[in-house]
């Protein structure tokens, strides 16, 4: 498909850091695109408690705010899925359903979306009660009761740090993965109390007040904290062949959050830094300001 309209800088993704680096390129005069499927993981937060100068704020409004920013100097935003980004010499080309977009820069900041358990009443609780980022959320556990799901070695792990953090009654759920033996004197120490099974509901009306078990048993909780992670929104980047980390999960990134392809920026929990909508931000910038910097030697 022959391209629509050429950029300066096609941005996938309304997010911190794709917002942030919208807002310094325009600021820059750059004619700069925004091409935003709608939701995400900040988008759905019900409350962002750790972002500078917002004691509390809903992610919907810290994006909509966000949008509002850029448009005021003049980055265009507009809905649509980037299905796939190719490159040829001198441009990348972003394809939408409805057409495709060309730009010598492209930033890759489209995020995640949550892996939530499949637990009956939970969503009354997301948010509020039922959290899956600790680093967010993990302050609301604080003297609570607090129950820890998950099911691999990582969740002990975040067992083990949820009770020197916050609260020493801590509960931990594995699906099925039994610890190691070596585990079971920490529990003791730290008094964890370990529960292997499958839940089948959240209890409560206004507040979280317990978790139903499968086998009909009750495990009394005030908060739940969740270790299923999230899925990347990288499909459209998969013919690249990009370089990523280790576990083949995360895209390896530079000082200036470029790829292993020239041009193709990644911010945010794409690449395989911190996942805070502030740290994504600062990324934002940061790619921002080096990209300005190449188009005033193009």
């Amino acid at each position: 498909m022959t391209p629509e309209k050429t950029y300066d800088c096609i941005i996938v993704g309304a997010s911190p850091g794709g917002l942030q680096a919208a807002i310094y390129l325009a600021r820059y005069n750059r004619k700069v695109l925004i091409v935003d499927r709608g939701g995400g993981r900040t988008f759905i937060a019900r409350r962002i408690e750790n972002f500078l100068t917002q004691t509390s704020i809903s992610g919907k409004e810290l994006i909509e705010r966000g949008i509002a920013q850029a448009r005021s100097f003049n980055a265009e935003v507009i809905r649509g899925t980037v299905t796939n980004v190719s490159k040829t010499a001198s441009l990348f080309s972003a394809e939408t359903a409805a057409a495709t977009y060309a730009a010598p820069f492209v930033i890759a900041a489209s995020g995640g979306r949550e892996n939530l358990p499949q637990i009956e009443n939970l969503g009354p609780f997301f948010g509020t009660g039922f959290f899956t980022c600790v680093d967010c959320d993990g302050y609301h556990a604080t003297g609570k009761k607090l129950l820890v799901i998950g099911d691999t070695d990582s969740t002990v792990r975040l067992a083990f740090a949820v009770s020197q953090m916050y609260t020493r009654d801590v509960t931990l759920l594995l699906y099925s993965w039994e610890p190691p033996e070596a585990y079971k004197d920490e529990f003791a120490d730290a008094g964890i109390r370990l529960v292997i099974g499958r839940p089948r509901r959240v209890v409560g009306s206004k507040q979280v007040e317990a978790l139903e078990m499968e086998d009909g048993s009750i495990i009394p909780c005030e908060r739940i904290l969740s270790d299923f992670g999230f899925t990347h929104n990288d499909e459209y980047l998969r013919s690249l062949n990009l370089r990523k980390d280790g576990r083949g999960r995360s895209f390896i990134v530079n000082h200036y959050f470029e790829s292993s392809l020239s041009g193709l920026f990644i911010v945010g929990p794409l690449n395989t830094g911190q996942d805070q909508a502030i740290i994504a931000a600062g990324e934002g910038a940061v790619a921002a300001i080096e990209i300005n910097h190449r188009l005033l030697e193009l």
